[in-house]
């Protein structure tokens, strides 16, 4: 009985597998944006020029023999559009995921500018107007940490600290909730800090001015995000457990072919939906069925806007008498209750 016990209780306490993804430059071809990323700005001024581009590398591990060779010619990103605004903040954002907690690290190279020598990271972006940043500055000499707020900077906090052009360097972050960490070549460079402003969002590469800068051997290890509208088909059949079935769709690629993006049953999520779905989400419409032992309500959920944007299917046991006002009247306020949880379709999908 201990044993069993004690097995259950592991099975409890165990944490959440982390996830990896290691950004290899190698992969595309030279003078191409690597795939999955947008170029945009923060700012005044046009966008950067980012390219993947060959450059001399010296190996993270030290070399086992003095003879062998110090550096090798290696594919980076690379941000080479030269406009000296000064407000001016080339982004090269990774579209692919969004991140809450994670440990993001990069090499850095800063290469020339001369108003600017800066290379970074902003990180839990929102959009162009809200995002942290940490970035080294060459020709200041300093590591700095800031936020983005509506487009209005922040305090900067970090130290004065040579930062040598033309050398790569290591620059990590660690996010878990409230709590930020900052590391310059392995070394916590800023104490810990809480801010609770964005608690998650897009990661991107980052430059200002005039600044050319390299990156190269960047890799995020993450805890990987449940979708909003799977969290809430979880709440809901457990507030609702006579709830026999509950799915929630959202456009698909194809317009006419919307997808499953939450289910009672996990396994189900991805697969198409069908015309009514379509309907649903298009039109807003309401739509009632009957299968042997229960009923089929589908509904639209919408946004904060009043605009259907996804359909909620519920399925209900059926009883003597069943007709659809009073499935429609069941359905209701379950439905009303899920869409207050909603902003936007982005926020059920991420």
């Amino acid at each position: 009985m201990q044993r069993h016990l004690f097995c259950v209780l592991a099975l409890l306490i165990q944490p959440v597998l982390a996830a990896e993804h290691k950004f290899n430059f190698s992969d595309y071809k030279e003078s191409e944006i690597p795939k999955g990323f947008r170029s945009t700005v923060a700012g005044e001024g046009k966008p950067g020029d980012w390219k993947v581009f060959l450059d001399d590398v010296a190996p993270l591990l030290p070399p086992l023999s003095p003879t062998a060779r110090v550096v090798s010619k290696r594919s980076v990103l690379a941000q080479l559009a030269q406009d000296p605004t000064d407000e001016h903040f080339p982004l090269l954002v990774f579209e692919d995921d969004t991140f809450g907690d994670f440990t993001f690290t990069t090499r850095f190279k800063t290469v020339r500018g001369s108003k600017e020598q800066m290379a970074g990271v902003a990180f839990r972006i929102q959009d162009e107007k809200n995002f942290y940043v940490l970035r080294a500055s060459s020709l200041g000499n300093n590591f700095r940490f800031y936020k983005i707020v509506n487009g209005e900077r922040g305090p900067l906090f970090g130290p004065e600290i040579p930062i040598p052009t033309n050398i790569w360097h290591e620059l990590s972050i660690e996010c878990k909730g409230t709590q930020i960490r900052c590391f310059l070549n392995g070394n916590q460079a800023i104490p810990t800090l809480t801010d609770t402003s964005f608690t998650a969002g897009k990661i991107a590469f980052w430059t200002k001015s005039d600044s050319v800068s390299y990156f190269c051997d960047t890799r995020i290890v993450y805890t990987p995000r449940e979708p909003l509208a799977q969290v809430i088909v979880r709440d809901t059949i457990k507030k609702y457990p006579r709830l026999l079935g509950l799915k929630i769709y959202v456009p698909g690629s194809d317009p006419k072919a919307p997808r499953l993006a939450a289910s009672k049953d996990e396994k189900e999520v991805g697969q198409t939906g069908a015309k009514i779905e379509e309907d649903v989400i298009k039109k807003g419409t309401v739509y009632y069925g009957k299968e042997k032992g229960s009923v089929l309500v589908t509904m639209p959920l919408r946004d904060r806007n009043g605009e259907p944007v996804a359909a909620a299917r519920l399925i209900m046991k059926s009883f003597p008498g069943q007709t659809e006002q009073n499935a429609l009247a069941r359905a209701f306020p379950i439905v009303k209750e899920m869409q207050a949880r909603i902003q936007s379709l982005q926020d059920l999908i991420e």
